[in-house]
């Protein structure tokens, strides 16, 4: 029998957006190269990572959440991190947001023998409705399951709404920047026009009085 139950879930598995744990692996050095791995994140958008990181001897794993705004804005640093870390920001910009990874070879250990060494890291990252804990929240408010469902799907209509004002939001920014543009353009071409004629009809002038000083015209 289709409940009401279970066309909520349909209508959240079809509005969620698809999530899926990044596995990658991290070789050491003494200066290492940042890896960084981003996402789109709506302003105030709760973000959380997770973050396993594999054993490895003589490297230490340091993580940094940051953004995309010219900035750089850090949200969050920690140094050493091993085995599982969860770490939750708020995002401050409707920019991307960045978890950034750097592995550092221990200094006792010789740069030639890291050729071979790697720290695995799987990293999962929820933001918006997907990083609330909904059953932590059915608990504390004591909500029946479909009052949970109905609260899930509240968060994600809600981020529904706040994408397409984003997005209202650029479009008018990009429009107001077209018409900026086009009457830039079209200034510049009278501009240019009446500069053409002025130079047009001082050459015309400039020649006759040319040519009278040769006594070649009148």
């Amino acid at each position: 029998m289709f409940t009401t139950t279970s066309f909520l879930s349909l209508v959240l598995l079809l509005l969620s957006p698809l999530t899926a744990a990044i596995k990658f692996t991290l070789p050491p050095a003494k200066i290492p190269t940042e890896k960084c791995i981003w996402n789109a994140a709506h302003l105030h958008a709760l973000v959380i990572v997770t973050a396993n990181v594999g054993p490895g001897p003589n490297q230490r794993i340091d993580i940094e959440i940051i953004d995309s705004t010219p900035q750089r804005n850090v949200y969050l640093s920690k140094k050493d991190i091993n085995g599982e870390t969860r770490l939750a920001v708020t995002a401050h910009a409707e920019e991307e947001v960045g978890v950034c990874f750097k592995n550092y070879l221990s200094v006792e250990t010789r740069t030639e023998m890291a050729r071979n060494m790697t720290r695995t890291i799987d990293l999962d990252i929820d933001i918006g409705a997907d990083a609330v804990d909904y059953n932590a929240i059915a608990n504390q408010e004591s909500l029946s399951g479909l009052e949970t469902e109905m609260r899930k799907l509240e968060g994600i209509v809600k981020e529904i709404v706040d994408e397409m004002d984003y997005l209202r939001k650029r479009e008018e920014r990009f429009a107001d920047t077209n018409v900026s543009t086009n009457q830039r353009v079209q200034n510049f071409a009278w501009f240019t026009l009446v500069s053409l004629v002025c130079l047009g009809v001082w050459q015309i002038f400039h020649l006759r009085a040319f040519f009278r000083r040769k006594y070649l015209i009148d």
